[in-house]
């Protein structure tokens, strides 16, 4: 069997961001034709950042509509006894590299634009799966923090869904390893 796949998988609205400027998600429209259930299939663990957590936690549960879905939260502030219905780890790095190398289905990435970053600058991110929300606000917290390496992540296509009564658009793609590889190569000599 091969590694199980990180899937980043968010909404954000059509600027770019995952929250409104105080942490805010009233703004997801949420689409009576997605079919949640099999968004969720291929996975059976879902890696949250804290923020992500206890904004979850705010509307009922650490995922709700998700039983049965391991949980782990990454977080170098919360205490075990904060999220008892989670796992609970420091180095997000390290847990993502060794789920990767379990068995099981996939991990999704619920959320998290700071985790994200992290984990795309380890290439530990394989696919990147956006609800795009028709909404502008303007300010948030971003789809992606600021990156701390100047290679770009590179993606390819995968597929996408239009969903009319709302207007929302999920496109997925792939992390492109080949491409991110070679950006981060260092320049040829050319003397």
């Amino acid at each position: 069997m091969g590694l199980r796949h990180i899937c980043y998988s968010v909404a954000a609205r059509l600027d770019g961001f995952i929250t409104g400027p105080s942490g805010e998600i009233d703004w997801i429209l949420v689409d009576p034709d997605i079919d949640f259930a099999s968004l969720t299939e291929p996975c059976d663990t879902i890696v949250m950042g804290r923020s992500t957590y206890l904004a979850t936690r705010e509307l009922g549960g650490p995922v709700p509509g998700m039983p049965g879905m391991r949980v782990v939260v990454c977080s170098t502030t919360l205490r075990p006894e904060q999220c008892p219905e989670a796992e609970l780890t420091d180095d997000a790095r390290e847990l993502v590299a060794a789920l990767r190398a379990e068995e099981g289905k996939d991990v999704w990435l619920f959320g998290g634009g700071v985790l994200c970053r992290n984990l795309l600058d380890a290439g530990l991110v394989d696919r990147v799966e956006v609800a795009i929300i028709p909404v502008l606000l303007g300010a948030g917290l971003p789809l992606v923090a600021t990156a701390e390496s100047r290679a770009p992540a590179a993606l390819r296509l995968r597929g996408q869904r239009v969903y009319q009564k709302t207007g929302t658009v999920i496109l997925e793609y792939d992390v492109d390893r080949v491409a991110r590889s070679a950006a981060s190569a260092p320049a040829g000599d050319d003397r």
